[in-house]
């Protein structure tokens, strides 16, 4: 039986080598990018089982959010009136303070969105005449909210804007770290939350 040349096998060797490295290099970018899809992809947000409006109706104030463009003027703490009005829809006013002591207003209207009780909703402050365009509807996800209603998480399906809401202007300290601990485990970067007036937590002040 002839040998092959040794030329020939070296060639074969490193056609070889070649086509491992090649394959391990697929593989790993495989992984790579099947690992940063699953990191950039979480879970759909979740949300509370259902909503009480009636119940959920009154005033809340802003205890913590995410920054965005809208409240960029506010010098304190927001808070939220919810109305019901006849029908089923809610009047939304809500109010922050200034730095030159003024306190901006916005009224608005929110509509429930799918069966009674459903704990989505969607928000509009566009004029009434404009409600029938889809664009100026934003989604009022309510994603957290105790039995007592007096402590709710209010976000959205992208994760972009996130508010928590309370009955007092303060939250306690165990509240508080239950639902950091509670909002890790839905996705959020909570290090975008930034608290609206004290810090959550901090002993009351007299």
């Amino acid at each position: 039986m002839t040998s092959p040349t040794p030329l020939r096998t070296s060639s074969t060797r490193l056609q070889g080598a070649r086509s491992l490295v090649l394959s391990l290099g697929l593989a790993g970018a495989l992984f790579v990018g099947t690992a940063q899809a699953q990191t950039a992809a979480p879970a759909p947000l979740a949300t509370v089982p259902s909503v009480d409006l009636e119940r959920y109706m009154g005033r809340w104030y802003e205890i913590a959010r995410f920054p965005n463009r809208f409240q960029k003027d506010c010098s304190g703490p927001a808070t939220a009136d919810y109305l019901l009005q006849p029908g089923g829809r809610v009047q939304v006013t809500n109010r922050c303070p200034q730095a030159d002591g003024k306190t901006d207003e916005a009224i608005g209207e929110a509509r429930r969105v799918g069966e009674a009780g459903s704990p989505r909703l969607e928000v509009r402050f566009a004029p009434a005449w404009l409600s029938w365009l889809p664009m100026v509807w934003g989604n009022y996800w309510v994603i957290d909210l105790d039995p007592a209603y007096t402590l709710a998480v209010v976000s959205e399906p992208k994760r972009e804007f996130l508010w928590v809401l309370a009955r007092q202007p303060q939250v306690d300290a165990a509240t508080w770290e239950a639902l950091m601990a509670r909002l890790r485990a839905q996705g959020f970067d909570l290090a975008r939350l930034k608290p609206a007036g004290p810090t959550p937590g901090a002993p009351a002040r007299p």
